[in-house]
């Protein structure tokens, strides 16, 4: 397990650089609290310097970044208020997925296995804005940059300039917008203010890690966010051929490869891919010729 330091925060690597179902860890330690962002699995293998942890601040929710809370029952949670039902209970992570019943069925006892899933009632919510001084000039502020999910924030440790930017992963998978809770729109709005972000460090949950050049922090989230462009030209692509269904289109897949199949994955490509022709409709590209039937413009 590698572990990068920055004067008081340090950064835990997961596996492949954090790549999913690991994620990476940031610890921060002021003079009077210690605070973790998250809990991927990694977590279950730092021992007593996230154990000790006094706070866990949850970028968002999803079930590979709330791994240890089980562990960590001493540590109070905080995360955005938009995503506070879905870490306290399984009814509100259900809703915040938004899958059919048969996924949802087939998901909990998965992710409970591989996740450790616990949900946390205590936990409490923050908003846009909200600030944490850790004692030593330490201060951790939240910005709210939703998409991924209704919640999802960067932590910002303002003091050295570190922003922790969650699921703007810039990974090569690119955004992932297939929950109840995502927006594909907040998603682009939010991959132009994470630029804004007064930072001179970069740490994703997932695959990148840590990056310390500005240039290179730009270019990989150009290349993230033009996944979106991407997809859109894909679907009209499948379009170009003739009139789909949106069941033909889940069929085809926008997200993941034909073949790859997990519990949630159609109710993914249905949501995302629905996002997608909103805006192509908007655009004067496409237009629905049908119910749920979907044809390039005239």
């Amino acid at each position: 397990m590698e572990r990068l330091d920055f004067g008081p925060v340090r950064v835990y690597l997961g596996d492949k650089s954090g790549k999913y179902p690991d994620g990476n860890q940031v610890i921060v330690q002021g003079s009077d609290t210690r605070v973790a962002f998250d809990t991927p699995r990694v977590a279950l293998h730092i021992g007593p310097d996230l154990d000790e942890a006094d706070m866990v601040l949850l970028g968002h929710v999803h079930e590979d970044h709330t791994v240890a809370l089980g562990r960590l029952r001493h540590a109070a949670v905080q995360v955005h208020q938009a995503d506070l039902a879905a870490v306290q209970s399984w009814d509100g992570m259900a809703r915040h997925y938004g899958y059919t019943s048969a996924a949802l069925e087939a998901l909990r006892p998965m992710i409970e296995r591989d996740f450790s899933y616990q949900p946390r009632p205590d936990a409490s919510g923050y908003t846009h804005g909200s600030q944490w001084d850790l004692g030593g000039g330490v201060r951790v502020r939240a910005h709210h940059l939703p998409g991924h999910t209704a919640g999802h924030s960067a932590l910002v440790v303002d003091s050295e300039g570190i922003a922790f930017i969650g699921d703007i992963d810039l990974t090569g998978f690119g955004p992932y917008y297939g929950d109840a809770s995502s927006d594909l729109r907040q998603f682009q709005r939010s991959l132009a203010a994470v630029r804004e972000l007064d930072a001179r460090v970069w740490v994703t949950s997932h695959h990148r890690g840590v990056i310390t050049e500005r240039a290179a922090f730009e270019q990989a989230l150009a290349r993230f966010a033009a996944k979106i462009d991407e997809r859109h030209e894909r679907l009209l692509g499948y379009l170009r051929e003739g009139p789909h269904t949106l069941a033909q289109l889940v069929a085809r897949r926008l997200l993941y490869p034909v073949g790859f199949e997990l519990p949630y994955i159609d109710s993914a490509e249905r949501r995302s891919i629905q996002m997608h022709l909103e805006l192509l409709i908007e655009q004067r590209l496409v237009q629905a010729v049908g119910d749920e039937v979907y044809a390039l413009a005239v």
